[in-house]
């Protein structure tokens, strides 16, 4: 690896799990899972000579909370996401989906790394724990387009990354990841043993949203941020794919074979 610029389910366990991060603030939280996770992770990147290029770094604040909000192309966004936060010696708490939560294998990991549940029958519940725990000085990653964007463009957002940074009156910071998708993500198959594959990071200058601040205007910068880093990330990118078989993983406006935006927005 080369690094440059650098299962129990149900409403009580919900409630429980949102609880850990009211009683147990940030600076007084026992992390006994996420770094060996973080060091296994890093042992896999040498395993796999993954070439990942990371700009941006320093916008990552070494104390207080921030929104960190990712593009996302794979599976394995979050993995990424969280390696660009420890030149700032930060852990990221993701929200994620329940049904992760829920998994046998997945769960214990995701509860043991503090990362947040969110179920969409009640999100208020998630969004008060995230705001909760960005005000006691985590780094909350948020990935707004909710779902992977199989065109590998930036989608419509939702408006959440913005109203956890005005509730909660910390920075919004934008990121790139590019390259994971070559590895895992939907639609294709899954790849883990790839080697040499190279992935580029690009954070960007916080976004302030103040107080008061509408969501969907915050919301419209974000887009415009996420469109401007996902686009250098793509061009900077030292690969081309090796013949029309590997075009798959460029997005249409690079001389792809991805789905167009509105073609994979029809078929989500």
């Amino acid at each position: 690896m080369s690094v440059s610029s650098m299962t129990p389910a149900g409403p009580f366990w919900l409630h429980s799990a949102q609880a850990r991060f009211r009683f147990r603030p940030y600076g007084h939280r026992m992390d006994l899972v996420y770094p060996p996770v973080v060091a296994f992770a890093k042992t896999w990147f040498r395993a796999l000579d993954l070439r990942i290029s990371m700009q941006g770094t320093e916008h990552i604040p070494a104390t207080g909370g921030a929104v960190l909000a990712s593009n996302h192309v794979s599976y394995l966004d979050f993995i990424f996401c969280g390696l660009a936060a420890q030149p700032a010696r930060r852990l990221v708490r993701f929200m994620a989906k329940k049904s992760v939560f829920d998994h046998r294998m997945s769960g214990p990991l995701m509860r043991g790394m503090h990362h947040i549940p969110v179920d969409r029958e009640a999100g208020a519940a998630a969004f008060d724990t995230a705001t909760a725990a960005l005000r006691s000085g985590e780094v909350i990653g948020v990935f707004p387009e909710a779902t992977i964007s199989e065109s590998f463009t930036v989608k419509a957002l939702k408006t959440g990354a913005a109203r956890l940074a005005r509730d909660a009156r910390v920075p919004l910071i934008p990121m790139a990841v590019w390259g994971p998708h070559r590895l895992w993500t939907k639609g294709h198959p899954r790849d883990l043993r790839k080697r040499h594959i190279p992935v580029v990071i690009q954070v960007g200058e916080p976004i302030d949203v103040p107080a008061g601040a509408a969501a969907e205007t915050a919301t419209g910068t974000l887009r415009e941020r996420l469109n401007r880093l996902l686009d250098a990330a793509q061009r900077a990118y030292p690969e081309k794919p090796s013949g029309p078989a590997e075009r798959w993983w460029l997005p249409a406006h690079l001389g792809g074979t991805a789905p167009l935006p509105e073609v994979a927005a029809a078929g989500a």
